[in-house]
């Protein structure tokens, strides 16, 4: 079964007190969902239309189970915990094994 993947790169914070509520919310559900974040705020180097702004890698089991951790109740209250503090691009995807 192929894992899954959380994929967030943040384009602007505009509001880091937004930005830890969320964090502190979404660790309480993306760990208990499975989630193991791999990266986060490390150094980057960005090319083409890249950002140097903060970005996460989670891993889960499968692709399935991203999708029902996003869609957990408790990781919805952590969106509305972020609402408009920040601009970002979240993708799921699939792994390639």
């Amino acid at each position: 079964m192929a894992k899954g993947y959380w994929v967030s790169v943040y384009r602007t914070i505009s509001d880091p007190e937004k930005l830890a509520a969320y964090n502190e919310l979404a660790g309480l559900a993306v760990h208990p969902a499975g989630g193991r974040t791999l990266a986060r705020d490390g150094r980057i180097v960005a090319h083409e239309a890249g950002t140097t702004q903060r970005v996460v890698l989670v891993e889960f089991d499968s692709f399935e189970q991203a999708v029902a951790a996003y869609e957990s109740e408790a990781y919805q209250k952590a969106l509305a915990a972020l609402a408009d503090g920040v601009e970002r691009d979240f993708r799921i995807i699939e792994g390639l094994d």
